[in-house]
């Protein structure tokens, strides 16, 4: 099954994982792991290295909820949990936590694929969101020293804005660097002299 979805299913209960399983092989082509026991599960799930984690827990508490959401790897791949009971607060907790989608009343047979469907959307939707922040954050900084590097230039030499940028660019191609590079080059070298 190449092209199978990987599942790991975290379930102590035999039968309820027999259900999911059975849920699972009738809505598709799924290549499926259970994981039995809680102990060891971060170490358990990264040598599956699955593409989805399913967690049938019955009433988790807080710590039971983040511990199970943490080491299932919510930032790596997307994470269902359902529960048959659930405190105030807990979905949020859950959600705060990484869960791609935290469901209660536990895990029905028929609801089983939406569900998945839904987790792995949600979890492609925000794994796009941290990198599109990341890759903003990163061009901000960028920007940062490109316009600390300028400055420093126009006092040095005395030029304006875009011939300290014309220079900065122009040293980039030269080097076969980007500018922020040079930029962030000369900011360090700047700093180790004064």
């Amino acid at each position: 099954m190449p092209n199978a979805i990987s599942i790991i299913i975290v379930e102590a209960d035999r039968d309820r994982a027999t259900q999911i399983v059975d849920s699972l092989r009738d809505a598709g082509a799924y290549d499926i792991h259970i994981i039995g026991e809680t102990a060891g599960l971060s170490r358990k799930i990264s040598a599956l290295n699955p593409d989805v984690v399913l967690i049938d827990i019955e009433n988790p508490s807080r710590d039971t909820l983040e511990e199970l959401a943490l080491a299932s790897g919510p930032l790596d791949r997307p994470v269902a949990m359902f529960v048959d009971r659930s405190d105030d607060g807990m979905s949020s907790a859950a959600i705060e936590a990484g869960v791609s989608a935290y469901v209660v009343n536990g895990m029905q047979p028929q609801r089983l694929k939406p569900i998945l469907d839904a987790a792995i959307a949600r979890f492609r939707m925000f794994q796009r969101m941290r990198t599109e922040l990341a890759e903003t954050k990163r061009a901000l900084e960028e920007r940062k020293v490109i316009d600390r590097a300028k400055g420093m230039l126009m006092k040095a030499r005395g030029i304006g804005e875009d011939e300290a940028y014309a220079l900065l660019r122009k040293t980039a191609m030269d080097q076969g660097r980007r500018v922020a590079d040079v930029a962030q080059a000369l900011v360090t070298a700047a700093g180790l002299l004064s």
